[in-house]
């Protein structure tokens, strides 16, 4: 059974139903986000703030975890996680793409790029990161 968006975002609707990012694409070693901010995540000359960009590495990590195992993987947990912030993020849409380094055992490594539909595709923010998956 193949892991889908519609399965992912089935299972976010389902386990937190106030979350409000959107899984856009999913394959085994690539996941793709997006988030429409609400107000209180714009900073004052309407940019994005840094922990919603730092929400949308952990989350797309999370998808790209659960993608290693071509399910969704709910209790996936954040085991690190770094990023650094490249430039403004002015937009109305944020986006996160997860890319695999290496998935090991429990362990998935991926390294994220973040931007908005305002700054032509270039980040403005990428991070690392490892997720360590349940025992199966």
């Amino acid at each position: 059974m193949k892991l889908t968006t519609e399965k992912f975002n089935a299972m976010v609707a389902e386990h937190w139903p106030e979350n409000r990012f959107l899984c856009e694409e999913i394959t085994p070693e690539m996941a793709l986000v997006s988030l429409e901010p609400s107000e209180s995540g714009i900073r004052p000359g309407g940019f994005i703030s840094g922990p919603v960009q730092f929400a949308a590495a952990d989350m797309v990590l999370w998808v790209l975890a659960s993608a290693t195992r071509d399910r969704p993987e709910p209790m996936a947990l954040t085991s690190d996680l770094s990023i650094r912030y490249l430039r403004p993020s002015a937009g109305k849409r944020l986006y996160a793409r997860a890319t695999l380094n290496k998935a090991s055992g429990r362990t998935v490594i991926g390294s994220v790029s973040v931007w908005t539909d305002d700054n032509e595709n270039k980040p403005c923010a990428i991070a690392q990161g490892t997720y360590v998956l349940p025992e199966q």
